[in-house]
């Protein structure tokens, strides 16, 4: 089994107080603010497609989707990316598109000897430990379902969440999209350790990229400061197309209890095609081959939400949405803004997107 002893270091959460600065230095810069990044990266091309293991790639490619106008989008609450921009705007400086240049990165990529009739799988996988490597024993079961792997290097739990870890983890998507046939319905992001807490909020912002997700021993629960709800549009996709594969070691207990409160999490938020998985005589450590099966074959075994239940579910939601945004507004009119500016505060965290562009209407009246 694979082994590293970084896995076990902390996941670097943004605090909902003080994101704007941490947000800032993944975007732009700590020291000062950069100009926007105007040109896409020139970067020497990813190596002729081959089958096998690839340890060393450099891509040549960014993606829009990496690109910090997205990242902003959805991965932070919307009065968030509205500090920010604000912060942007008084330093008279702009923003960096990309802050990654990927002829500076390595990957590691594994593509099986055979490709399925409708296209090769794909598995995004962003590691806590520095180095691009595949785990021990994954490869005869990517073999099995025809699924590419790649993995970026120096992606490690102390790097920066939005100015690194995701940006590497797209920009690896868009490179193995753009140079082999990939099936979209089988394209999932994964994890381990406080790289599955960085999966999970990826496949939480990019529902449109990313049908399911291999979360191994390390989740959160979402609707909250550290895992905020993406744009209606992407939330309503991700209740509806998502497969979440939780899996953790039978001596992880600690993993195995955040496991089941993410999951908890996931149906309050009406999100119900999700699976749990024991990695057996396993303690914090990636799955071998036999318990990697098992989770592939719940990757490939999505089950549809049942809509009526579905839309039950969100109709409540929206129903407490409204009612509290429209307690905001009568603050306002009776003159007490420093209860509705609180208020907002509350409702950004906890609905985040879903509760835009309402929210930031209201954030713009009392700023």
């Amino acid at each position: 089994m694979w082994k590293s002893s970084t896995a076990r270091s902390g996941f670097r959460r943004d605090d909902r107080v003080k994101p704007v600065r941490n947000l800032l230095c993944g975007i732009a810069s700590c020291a000062s603010l950069l100009p926007v990044f105007a040109t896409a990266a020139l970067a020497q091309s990813a190596p002729a497609p081959v089958a096998g293991l690839q340890p060393s790639v450099v891509f040549g490619e960014t993606s829009p989707l990496s690109g910090n106008t997205q990242i902003l989008r959805r991965m932070i609450s919307p009065l968030a990316a509205a500090a920010a921009r604000r912060a942007l705007a008084r330093s008279g400086q702009g923003l960096r598109e990309q802050s990654i240049d990927p002829a500076k990165e390595i990957f590691t990529v594994y593509v099986p000897a055979t490709k399925p009739p409708h296209g090769y799988g794909l598995l995004v996988f962003v590691p806590p430990w520095g180095e691009a490597k595949l785990p021990q024993d994954w490869s005869t079961v990517l073999d099995q379902y025809g699924v590419i792997y790649v993995s970026a290097a120096n992606s490690a739990n102390d790097a920066n969440v939005l100015g690194r870890r995701d940006p590497l983890a797209l920009i690896a998507y868009q490179n193995i999209v753009d140079r082999y046939p990939v099936d979209p319905e089988h394209v999932f992001i994964g994890g381990f350790s406080g790289g599955s807490r960085v999966a999970m909020r990826l496949a939480l912002g990019y529902p449109d990229v990313f049908r399911g997700a291999l979360l191994d021993a390390g989740a959160d629960p979402i609707g909250d400061a550290k895992a905020p709800l993406p744009p209606r549009d992407l939330m309503l996709q991700f209740q509806s197309t998502s497969r979440l594969v939780y899996i953790s070691g039978d001596e992880d207990t600690l993993n195995l209890q955040t496991d089941k409160g993410s999951m908890r999490s996931m149906r309050d938020w009406c999100v119900t095609d999700t699976d749990d998985e024991v990695a057996p005589h396993t303690s914090h450590d990636t799955p071998d081959g036999i318990a990697l099966a098992r989770v592939f074959a719940a990757l490939y075994a999505p089950v549809p939400p049942d809509p009526s239940e579905l839309a039950s579910c969100r109709a409540g939601i929206d129903a407490e949405v409204t009612s509290k945004l429209q307690q905001v507004d009568a603050l306002i009119a009776s003159g007490n803004r420093d209860d509705a500016r609180k208020l907002l505060l509350e409702i950004d965290t906890r609905f985040g997107g879903l509760a835009a562009p309402k929210s930031v209407e209201l954030d713009a009246q009392l700023n």
